[in-house]
């Protein structure tokens, strides 16, 4: 949210903190039949109507933020929800290329998750040693030397139409240049 709106909120949150206390003295006095020297009569209605007021525009105002929030949560949700099934989608594509059993698709799925070698045998209910020959095979299938490489094939595909435009630019160049110099240096 930004600065405007929220300094914006303090200002009518701290508007109706004064409403409500105005409301809630004018009410006890009233209650225990006081009657200060300097308010009379007229001059409670007056602060009652504006702590009234007060308390509706606040009433108003935090619904709309409220509603505004739950707008946002659910267009992020729903953003989320497409980004996920994007990375499926990528994710399947790769493991169909690659020509992985329905096996290496679970290893290699929970591989990209984070989870270790026993983690994953224990939730397979196979051994340690089947996961790691499972993974081998993975690796060699998808030409990655182990699990880092193989998670950085899924990111350069996410971000690889996405880069900055300063960055945009500059990414042939140096890759020509990085092209160049690892041919200079194999003749």
């Amino acid at each position: 949210m930004d600065r405007l709106k929220v300094r914006s909120l303090r200002v009518v949150f701290a508007l109706q903190l004064l409403c409500v206390a105005l409301f809630l003295f004018s009410s006890l006095f009233d209650l225990l039949g006081l009657q200060p020297h300097w308010q009379s009569p007229e001059i409670r209605v007056v602060v009652r109507f504006l702590a009234a007021i007060g308390l509706v525009l606040g009433t108003v105002l935090g619904w709309s933020a409220l509603r505004h929030s739950i707008r946002r949560t659910l267009s992020s949700e729903r953003k989320l929800q497409a980004a996920s099934n994007a990375f499926m989608e990528l994710v399947e594509a790769h493991f169909s290329d690659w020509g992985l059993t329905p096996a290496e698709r679970d290893v290699a799925l929970f591989s990209l998750k984070g989870m270790t070698v026993n983690e994953i045998a224990e939730l397979r209910g196979t051994s340690p040693g089947t996961v790691k020959a499972q993974t081998n095979a993975i690796y060699r299938k998808a030409g990655v030397g182990g699990r880092p490489q193989l998670l950085s094939l899924f990111i350069d595909d996410l971000i690889q139409d996405e880069l900055p435009a300063h960055m945009a630019a500059t990414a042939p160049a140096e890759a020509e240049a990085a092209a160049a110099e690892t041919q200079g240096a194999a003749a």
